[in-house]
């Protein structure tokens, strides 16, 4: 039985603030939409040419929105924060003092990686992928029939050089769609805030409440004068985007409804207990441990360095990030057993299956819990090499290398990452090192990586490696006899044959070569298990849809980095007895914090606003002041960052950009007492462009509807 069937079967009670729903979904929803005041049609939301829908984007791995139809696009400040940093230096530090266009000729490249997609189709190709595939294929057989398959797809999808396609599958392999998407590849930074504004409180208030950050930036999309997506040019032109969003600024109260549309990145709520603990002792331990070491040799290796910091800015941004996002799983697994939780769950399950199942499927369980043991012993070693291989010239050289091996073969035979069409991505990563690249850092970074890998477990350390790894002594003189770090240097052997790479004496790329058949044999381990989860898990997802269904539970799959949208209200919460926190902070408590030191340091121009109360429009009849920030009940997670969120009429009031620390968990386990997501109001947003920065030009290109 599909999605569609079973979510018509349940209860509108059953959903509460929970799902993380595809579009088409929706319809089948559309009492519980009514029912919290949300007044556009579903079977409006559910149609991706029109109005909301049509204006969300995705910045691959950050969500967005168009706000005029002149490609204008707005999303976080930490969303844009690599633009910001690859266009800044010491002396022109743009993260520090922020930056604004006040024309179109001085919008700044965001980057040779940055892209704008914007969805446009969506079409079920379950049968095309996995029908008819025979029993008795091996697993990496399997792997291989499905990902052959699904190449074909996207080169089918693919004929119109304009749009990116995926296939990405849901509900773990039970279900499969194509997603076709215009890719912009000319992408320019507008405007950012002041890092004292978009990134006020830093890591020590990221996924913390209360909060007071002015988490927002723009950028607007260029293509050619034909319309059609151009590589960057001083030719291009805005692109005429079909639909915007207006933006309102007549306000929100407690209780009112949103709706939440953007990109989530990942989410486990159908992972097996399991899983959960192999997460909560194994892998979120060493990944939490693994970053802050590597942060202790970042900041050691550029201080007393400004150029180096601000290269390694976005960087260490990024790890910080990810580290307090897992640190908070490790925390919401230690104040709230989810394993056992789960336990509970897959037990009923279990007793449910063993009832109901047909006689052919009478194994699978076993068969699930093996095939999630091999799963897991293997994701050690993956980590272990990641460990080992820590050098961004050792990452470029092993890339440039396998590109040359894929080569060989026809384009369609290659694998995904090498094919024809990933080449401008491979060449872009390869550049944007310019921006963010110390050789003596990463060289830093690499030597003690390989002290840490030599802690890990003799157990997960992959076989052979070892023996072909220089000693933390020889890594200097790896770097002394290599030219990768120079980009040309870089770029000119994306074109070279596997092998002029063998024959070269680069000793980066002559370590690439020595290590292959190490990652050429994990790889090979890797589909192996993947075909085996193929063919094994979609037949539990169903089962587990079935049982779900005779609960009336909802039924959405993980997030997957597609187009989602999620609902719910302006809600505060309560962490623990005693203690109600939200839903909204204002300027006031940006004053509060301000001590004149990073990252609590408070620009003089929002003090002297403040002090005088130049509030005017913006203004919140019941605060009397400002807001900053407001909570919401929306199921938000990772790639959500930028996501419009927006009032009952489809119109942005806020940009999603976090979570409270409670709430981290919610990748695995959905508690609707305690999760929030944290949005910026777009009252403060339009308050600083107004009264701080000055972006008048922005200000009359986008929309806004004004109180009364």
């Amino acid at each position: 039985m599909g999605t569609l069937t079973l979510l018509a079967s349940l209860s509108p009670s059953a959903y509460a603030d929970e799902g993380q729903w595809q579009p088409h979904q929706l319809p089948q929803l559309k009492n519980e939409l009514k029912r919290i005041g949300i007044t556009i049609p579903a079977e409006k939301l559910a149609d991706l040419s029109k109005h909301p829908m049509s204006a969300m984007v995705s910045l691959g791995g950050c969500s967005a929105s168009f706000v005029s139809n002149a490609g204008l696009v707005v999303t976080n400040h930490h969303c844009a924060y690599g633009a910001v940093q690859r266009n800044s230096s010491a002396t022109r530090n743009l993260i520090a003092n922020g930056f604004l266009a006040k024309t179109r000729a001085e919008e700044l490249p965001a980057g040779s990686s940055e892209r704008i997609y914007v969805t446009d189709k969506v079409e079920t190709v379950t049968e095309k992928v996995v029908g008819s595939l025979s029993a008795r294929l091996s697993g990496r057989e399997r792997n291989q029939m499905i990902q052959n398959r699904i190449k074909s797809l996207i080169a089918e999808c693919e004929q119109d050089k304009a749009y990116r396609c995926s296939v990405p599958s849901f509900h773990r392999g039970l279900e499969y769609y194509r997603i076709r998407q215009l890719m912009i590849r000319d992408v320019r930074l507008v405007y950012a805030p002041s890092d004292k504004i978009g990134n006020f409180g830093g890591d020590i208030d990221n996924f913390e409440w209360p909060r007071h950050t002015g988490d927002f930036s723009f950028l607007r999309a260029y293509v050619g004068k034909d319309g059609r997506p151009a590589d960057p040019s001083p030719d291009n032109v805005p692109y005429q985007s079909k639909d915007f969003l207006v933006v309102s600024a007549e306000g929100i109260k407690n209780g009112d409804p949103i709706l939440l549309a953007g990109y989530p990145g990942r989410t486990s709520r159908y992972k097996l207990p399991t899983e959960i603990r192999s997460a909560r002792d194994i892998s979120y331990p060493r990944r939490v441990a693994e970053s802050q070491a590597d942060l202790a040799t970042i900041a050691k290796a550029t201080q007393d360095n400004p150029e180096s910091v601000v290269r390694y800015a976005s960087v260490a941004k990024s790890i910080n990030n990810g580290m307090k996002k897992t640190q908070g799983l490790l925390d919401g697994f230690s104040r709230k057993d989810i394993a056992a939780i789960k336990d509970v769950q897959d037990a009923e399950f279990r007793r449910w299956f063993a009832d109901h199942s047909e006689a052919a499927d009478k194994n699978l369980l076993a068969e699930l819990d093996a095939v999630i043991a091999s799963d897991i012993s293997l994701s050690e070693q993956e980590f272990a090499m990641n460990v080992a291989l820590h050098s961004d010239l050792f990452r470029s050289a092993r890339s440039l290398y396998r590109l040359a091996l894929e080569r060989k073969k026809p384009d369609a035979d290659r694998e995904s990452g090498y094919q024809d069409r990933d080449v401008p991505f491979l060449k872009a990563r390869l550049s944007r090192l310019e921006q963010s690249f110390v050789s003596s850092v990463d060289q830093a970074r690499w030597q003690a990586a390989m002290q840490r890998y030599q802690q890990l477990p003799a157990e997960v350390h992959p076989a052979g490696l070892d023996a072909l790894l220089p000693s933390t002594d020889a890594i200097a003189g790896i770097y002394a006899q290599t030219r990768l770090a120079t980009t040309t240097q870089r770029l000119a052997w994306l074109d070279k044959d596997a092998d002029s790479i063998v024959q070269s004496d680069d000793a980066f790329l002559k370590l690439a070569v020595n290590v292959y058949q190490i990652g050429d044999a994990m790889e090979k381990r890797r589909k192996d298990i993947d075909g085996n989860l193929e063919r094994i898990i979609p037949r539990y997802m169903q089962a587990f849809i079935n049982f779900k269904k005779t609960q009336g539970k909802p039924v959405y799959p993980d997030a997957n980095s597609t187009l989602r949208v999620t609902f719910g209200t302006v809600a505060p919460y309560s962490p623990r007895d005693g203690i109600s926190k939200g839903p909204f902070t204002t300027v006031e408590g940006v004053i509060e914090k301000n001590t004149g030191k990073e990252p609590f340091a408070v620009p003089q121009a929002v003090q002297d606003a403040v002090r005088e109360k130049r509030y005017g429009v913006f203004r919140d009849k019941v605060l009397g002041t400002v807001p900053v920030n407001f909570l919401s009940s929306a199921d938000t997670t990772g790639g959500n960052s930028g996501s419009a969120v927006m009032n009952k009429q489809g119109e942005l009031i806020g940009l999603n950009f976090d979570s409270t620390y409670e709430s981290i968990t919610k990748d695995w386990y959905f508690d609707s007492a305690i999760t929030r997501a944290i949005h910026v109001d777009i009252r403060y947003m339009l308050w600083v462009m107004k009264e701080i920065d000055h972006a008048d030009n922005l200000l009359k290109e986008m929309t806004i509807k004004y109180p009364h």
